[in-house]
C-alpha cells in the first residue's frame, strides 16, 4: 500500500508539473496583492436543545465569529487566513460538540497557473456530497485539513484533485485530546462531466490515522449523478478494506441509490444506503465525512467518529421539499436496521423523522430544525431543536 501512495503522490506533482499556460497576474506587487485582498465577516448564533429519554438534557445557545481574509493573487500567488471563535452565551447542562474557543480554521497559500491550482496549509475539502470527505459545516468548529492539494482542469470535462494530508482538525477543539488527528492520508477523486445523461465520479480514499488506528482505511469506489427533466437519480458503490496499522481486518462494501422527482413546486426523494460489515471483524466507516448529513440529523449513528457501528446499517428514506413565498420548508424520514444482525444482535434500529423551516432575510439567514428520533434496538428515543441565525458581511 505504501507503494500505491508513492505512485499517488508521483501522479499528482506530474499533473501539476505538466500544466499548460502563464500564471495569472492580478496584482502588480505583493504590497498591491495584500491591499487588494477581501475581508468578510460571518456571524452564526443558534440554540441547541436536545432531550434524551431518560438521560441528560442539553440547553446551549453559542455564537461563532468568522473573520476571513483573501488577498488578491500576486505571479499567481494568493493566501487567506481565516479565524473562527465560538463563545456559549448561555449556561447550559451535558456536553455538546461545539466548545468554546477560538483558533485558525484555515491558513494557506495558494498558487495557480494554468488549470492547476495547488494549495498548501490548512484548508476546507469537501468532495462530492461529503459521505467521504467532508467538513463537519453544520457544527459551529467546522473539520479543516492541514495538507497539500492540488485540483487541476486541464483535461476536457474532467477535474483532478489530489491531496495528502498530515493533520484533521476536528471538531472538538485544539484544547480537546481529540481535536487533532495526525494522518498520512492520500485523497484522489476524479470527476468527469463530459457524459449527457450526468457526472461520473471515481476516487481513492486511503486514510492512514495515526492517533486512532481504528479510522485507517483503503476505500475505492465510483459515483454517478445526473438529472433528466424533472428526474434527478444518483448511484454509487464503494468497496473498503483496513489500511495504515488498523488492528482490525476486514472488507466491507458500501451501495447508495437515490431518486428524485419535482413535482410542480414540491421535491420528493427516496434513497437507501448501506454502510456494509464483515461480521464482526469490522464494518464500513467514514471518520473524515460530514456525518451529520446522514442517517438523519440525530447523530445517533456516529459510532465513535466511524459512522457506523457492529453489524453495519441500512438506511431507508423519504423527503419531501418546497419553497413558499421564500420560505425553504423539508422533511425527512429514515428507518434504520441493521445489516447483519447476527454481528450487531439487533434487527431494526429505529426511525427519525426531522423538518426545516428557512428563509433568507437579506445578508440574515433564520432556520428552525426538529429531529424526533424513536428507538428501537439501538440507542433511545432522543429529540433535538436547533434555532439558527446567521448573516455574513
Amino acid at each position: 500500500m505504501k507503494s500505491l501512495k508513492k505512485n499517488l503522490l508521483a501522479s499528482a506533482v506530474a499533473i501539476a508539473a505538466t500544466a499548460s499556460a502563464m500564471p495569472s497576474f492580478a496584482a502588480d506587487t505583493i504590497a498591491g496583492a495584500l491591499k487588494e485582498g477581501d475581508v468578510t465577516l460571518s456571524l452564526r448564533m443558534r440554540a441547541e436543545q436536545v432531550d434524551v429519554d431518560g438521560g441528560d438534557k442539553v440547553d446551549l445557545t453559542s455564537l461563532k465569529t468568522r473573520l476571513t481574509y483573501k488577498s488578491a493573487a500576486y505571479q499567481g500567488v494568493s493566501a487567506l487566513i481565516e479565524m473562527d471563535d465560538t463563545t456559549h452565551i448561555s449556561d447550559f447542562e451535558g456536553g455538546v460538540a461545539d466548545p468554546e474557543g477560538t483558533e485558525v480554521n484555515q491558513a494557506y497559500l495558494a498558487y495557480k497557473f494554468g488549470e492547476t491550482t495547488v494549495k498548501y496549509g490548512r484548508q476546507r475539502i469537501l468532495l462530492d456530497n461529503q459521505r467521504f470527505i467532508g467538513g463537519v459545516g453544520f457544527r459551529q468548529n467546522e473539520q479543516t485539513y492541514d495538507g497539500v492539494s492540488i485540483t487541476n482542469k486541464s483535461l476536457p470535462d474532467t477535474t483532478i484533485f489530489f491531496a495528502n494530508i498530515n493533520n484533521v482538525n476536528r471538531i472538538f477543539g485544539e484544547d480537546s485530546a481529540i481535536g487533532d488527528h495526525e494522518n498520512d492520508t492520500y485523497l484522489l477523486n476524479v470527476k468527469y462531466t463530459g457524459l449527457s445523461a450526468g457526472t461520473l465520479t471515481g476516487y481513492a480514499y486511503l486514510i492512514d490515522n495515526e492517533n486512532a488506528l481504528h479510522y485507517s482505511s483503503d476505500t475505492y469506489g465510483l459515483r454517478f449523478a445526473g438529472k433528466s427533466g424533472d428526474f434527478g437519480y444518483a448511484l454509487e458503490y464503494a468497496t473498503q478494506s483496513d489500511g495504515g496499522d488498523n488492528p482490525n481486518s476486514y472488507d466491507a462494501d458500501y451501495v447508495f441509490a437515490e431518486a428524485s422527482y419535482k413535482l410542480g413546486g414540491v421535491t420528493l426523494k427516496g434513497g437507501y444506503e448501506l454502510l456494509g460489515a464483515d461480521g464482526t471483524d469490522g464494518q464500513f466507516s467514514t471518520p473524515l465525512a460530514t456525518l451529520h448529513k446522514f442517517q438523519g440529523w440525530n447523530d445517533k449513528f456516529l459510532g465513535g467518529g466511524t459512522g457506523n457501528i457492529t453489524g453495519g446499517i441500512e438506511d431507508l428514506y423519504v423527503s419531501a421539499s418546497t419553497k413558499l413565498a421564500g420560505v425553504k420548508l423539508s422533511v425527512v424520514y429514515h428507518s434504520l436496521a441493521s445489516d447483519d444482525s447476527d454481528a450487531s444482535g439487533m434487527d431494526d434500529l429505529g426511525s427519525e423523522i426531522g423538518f426545516v423551516v428557512a428563509k433568507k432575510f437579506g445578508p440574515v439567514g433564520l432556520s428552525l430544525k426538529y429531529s424526533d428520533y424513536s428507538a428501537d434496538d439501538f440507542s433511545v428515543d432522543t429529540d433535538k431543536l436547533w434555532l439558527t441565525a446567521s448573516a455574513k458581511f
